[in-house]
């Protein structure tokens, strides 16, 4: 027991008298806990690339091999980090806690290595097996790795002090931990092995500042998923100024798939005065036990390239996004002048070439002048589009450039937003005295060389990028090419590709009707769907504008519902629409189709043309007027137009025979109409129009009539006759029509009725009144004469008819003359059925002294309190004696 006692304390004292010796003891490492960069849990441990710089024998069997050094700096000193390799060939285990290993300076100080929180738990070498075991030690201001060497102590209680002194390496003079550009170097990330190479330095300029863009090459070695292991990434310039590099927008979350090699790209800032020769790129991890950074690995750069960024017109620039190919293009542009404006659509070409699944980052763009004035556009549809492998999407983008500015030098720039807060998964957080974007450590040099030189990892300024910071990184100029938009013309087919696909339009008519006190004008477009698969439309808006006068505010689009989608081949009709004054005179017509995608339009469709308003089509008298829509197809045709002549208006009314050309019960279209005479006046109607659905085949009588006044000629009337809407909707019962559409001239057969004088057939619709014979009788002497008629009243159900407003008024005319008047309400007074009797009585003073005669029955059509007269006949009138009493 006591020989073990007096081997521990000697153990404790051996230690005590190495640990004096070193200037900067084992416990001043985890002093730099105020130090803060890249967060990054202890699992995702790595190594640098072996370069075995020596072994030294330990005991009978295991070795230990100096494979790298590194130093990196902090602001509670400068961390280096050497890894040992233990191989064990002996037939039993070793204990690593009998080795203990120290960093000597070129000044003689001794500092002990203590092993990095990953590698902490590690305390044994298997036999036959190795070991890789990482140290760290705090060598103050020290940031060279110049004279530097490892020695390797062996616990032994038969040595002085029970150390035995097994060996030390010292570094080469010309020794550097940063791989050769292009060479690959073996490291450990997330557990996996990996080989990485630097593969690219690229410099853009762009707004007044300098960014460099950094490529490296990895190259998965495991047979697991490498995702990002969160280390930071800095940019060493040849001086050693440090910039933190931030992961480009391309590669966030990527992934690297076994036995895949994939190249991950970083940026950054620079100042425009840096040399960017001899750069190269250092890694750290930071431990968050011990609360400061460890350099992991690190690659030089090759030489930086300037890559030409202007895209020639029509051509393909090609990118990468997560190893995948984008093709971007500029596959058209046009123009046309409005107000003090050049306004530019242009048609900007995506495509995935890749085998992946990508989405891009985002972008800003904007149209850049010869003179290098900038005006932004809205990136919509491009930043953040996903794009599965082999698709294609073309954005239809807008611009409006001051027509002082010289259009046909215009380029589409497309500059890509990084954000500046990190190079990994992880936002680092810069250490305690780390500078922010303007500052500088004031740490300089330290035994062994000059800062930044003399093969040294560690920066003499870290310059890292605030969490808000933007990096704009300029992708591609594309030459624009100056094509004046042309007109549309009616009835003829364009083609064009957005970001919904490929179809035809045509504007088919440009009409303006009356409306109210307004006129309405209608632009009828036709879109047919040219691909192989279905054209879904968004929620589609309209915006009309007349000259100058922009009536977006005021303009509705009608389409209806299930139009949305199109399939190969097929069509559909839009109607954008808006009511202006009746005087308004106009030369131009510009027609814009979009959507809103979070309060920003989003261009569709857009056209203007100068064609004239089209004449409404005609239907010829006795043709059909033709209704198409889902549910609603049906045909219109005349039943007849009468004229009602009043003292100081007349009448104009108008029956028309609705009959559905559906298959099902179905709710008609509301129809509207105006009567417009020969010279050109419109008069509104009053539409009257059943409420019920269609049977499939089925009739309805829509009535419609305007007053017009005596000047007017109205036995010459066209009727303007289209189904009603409602803002995007087909007008339902019950409401009121904002406007109606596919109006059509109806030319009218107007006439004056002219009656018959009998009553076997009068015809009220859809009434149908035969009075079979009538009676009248007067006792002499008597003031009342009695009439009995007797009737057969038969209701067409061949069709549904609205509301009935019309009265059957019967005017009985004395045998003196004189008249008086009943008012009959059909289906009441007058009941539907065959030989009814209908009795009345009539009297007055006169009747007291007849003595004979006939009397005659007239019959009118009442509506709106003006008359026709539809029949009359003659009957006679009997006498009847007075009763005497014998």
């Amino acid at each position: 027991m006591r020989k073990h006692r007096t081997t521990y304390i000697a153990l404790l004292l051996s230690t005590f008298i190495i640990g004096q010796m070193s200037v900067y003891p084992a416990s001043a490492a985890p002093a730099a806990a105020n130090n803060a960069g890249a967060k990054v849990s202890a699992a995702t441990a790595a190594s640098t690339a072996p370069k075995n710089l020596g072994s030294i024998p330990l005991e009978a069997g295991v070795k230990a091999t100096l494979e790298d050094v590194s130093i990196w700096s902090q602001s509670g000193g400068n961390i280096l980090t050497y890894t040992l390799n233990y191989s064990n060939s002996g037939g039993s285990n070793a204990n690593l806690s009998h080795y203990f290993s120290r960093v000597v300076t070129s000044g003689g100080s001794v500092i002990p290595g203590n092993p990095v929180t990953a590698d902490a738990a590690k305390n044994k070498v298997v036999s036959n097996q190795t070991e890789r075991v990482t140290y760290y030690v705090n060598v103050g201001k020290i940031n060279s790795l110049k004279g530097l060497k490892v020695s390797v102590y062996v616990w032994d209680p038969k040595s002085k002090g029970y150390l035995r002194h097994a060996g030390a390496i010292s570094l080469p003079a010309n020794y550097s931990s940063s791989a050769v550009s292009g060479q690959r170097q073996n490291v450990t990330m997330n557990n996996i092995p990996v080989s990485a190479a630097s593969e690219s330095l690229q410099i853009y300029k762009y707004g007044g500042k300098v960014f460099a863009k950094v490529g490296i090459n990895f190259s998965n070695e495991g047979n697991k998923v490498l995702t990002d292991p969160g280390y930071t990434a800095y940019l060493m310039s040849a001086g050693g100024t440090a910039f933190e590099l931030a992961l480009d927008n391309s590669m966030a979350g990527y992934k690297i798939q076994p036995l895949e090699k994939k190249t991950i790209y970083y940026v950054t800032e620079i100042p425009p005065y840096l040399k960017t020769d001899n750069m190269k790129v250092q890694y750290v991890q930071r431990d968050e036990t011990l609360k400061f950074e460890l350099p992991k690995f690190s690659s030089k750069l090759p030489a930086a390239v300037t890559p030409d960024l202007n895209v020639g017109k029509g051509a393909i620039k090609k990118i990468g996004i997560n190893s995948n190919t984008i093709e971007l293009q500029l596959t058209g542009a046009n123009v046309y002048g409005e107000d003090a404006s050049g306004v530019w659509t242009f048609q900007f070409r995506l495509k995935n070439a890749g085998k992946q699944a990508v989405v891009l980052p985002t972008y800003d763009l904007s149209v850049r002048t010869a003179k290098g004035t900038t005006f932004p556009i809205s990136s919509n549809g491009v930043s953040g589009a996903s794009l599965k492998p082999m698709e294609e999407k073309v954005i239809q983008l807008t611009a409006q450039i001051p027509l002082e500015v010289e259009q046909n030098t215009l380029k589409l720039q497309m500059i890509e937003s990084v954000s500046g807060n990190s190079s990994g998964n992880t936002p680092s957080t810069p250490a305690q005295g780390t500078p922010g974007p303007s500052g500088s450590t004031p740490e300089g040099s330290g035994a062994g060389g000059a800062g930044g030189t003399g093969g040294s990892n560690s920066p003499g300024t870290i310059v890292s990028p605030s969490a808000t910071a933007k990096l704009s990184i300029p992708v591609a100029y594309f030459a624009v090419p100056y094509t004046l938009r042309a007109d549309t013309q009616k009835a003829m087919n364009y083609r064009i590709t957005n970001q919904y696909g490929t179809f035809d339009y045509s504007l088919m008519s440009l009409q303006r009707f009356p409306w109210k006190n307004d006129d309405i004008l209608i632009a009828k477009l036709n879109i047919t769907n040219t691909q192989s698969v279905n054209l879904t439309l968004p929620d589609l808006k309209g915006a009309l504008k007349l000259d100058n006068n922009d009536l977006s505010a005021s303009t509705d689009l009608f389409m209806e519902k299930e139009a949305s989608s199109i399939a190969p081949g097929k069509s559909a009709e839009v109607y954008v629409f808006s009511k202006i004054p009746y005087t308004t005179d106009f030369k131009s017509t510009r027609v814009n189709l979009y959507s809103v995608v979070k309060d920003e339009n989003v261009p569709f469709l857009s056209l203007n043309t100068s064609s004239v308003t089209d004449a409404v089509y005609k239907v010829d008298r006795g043709g059909s007027y033709t209704i198409v829509g889902k549910g609603k197809n049906a045909k219109v045709q005349e039943n007849k137009t009468v004229i009602y002549q009043g003292i100081n208006s007349n009448i104009v009314y108008t029956e028309m025979f609705l009959s559905s050309e559906e298959k099902r019960q179905s709710k008609m279209a509301r129809l509207q109409a105006y009567f417009k005479t020969a010279d050109g006046q419109l008069y509104e109607t009053t539409p009257v129009q059943p409420d019920m659905a269609a049977t499939p085949g089925g009739k309805q009588l829509v009535t419609f009539w305007a007053k017009l006044p005596k000047s007017v000629d109205a036995s010459d009337v066209t009727l303007y006759l289209g189904p009603g809407i409602n803002g995007n909707k087909f007008t339902e019962a019950g409401q009121e029509s904002t406007g109606f559409i596919n109006v059509s001239a109806l030319e009218l057969s107007p006439q004056y009725i002219t009656p018959v004088n009998n009553l076997s057939k009068v015809t009220l619709y859809p009434y149908t009144l035969s009075v079979l014979n009538s009676e009248g009788r007067n006792a002499r002497g008597s003031d009342t004469i009695n009439i009995t008629m007797n009737y057969s009243l038969l209701r067409d159900i061949s069709y549904d008819v609205g509301s009935f407003d019309h009265k059957l008024v019967l005017k009985m005319t004395d045998p003196y003359g004189q008249s008086q008047e009943k008012s009959l309400t059909l289906g009441t007074d007058l009941i539907e059925g065959d030989n009814n009797r209908y009795s009345m009585s009539f009297s007055s003073e006169t009747y007291k002294k007849l003595a004979g005669g006939t009397y005659s029955i007239r019959l009118y059509d009442e509506f709106q309190g003006e008359r026709i007269e539809l029949a009359n006949q003659a009957y006679t009138l009997k006498i009847e004696r007075a009763t005497t009493s014998e």
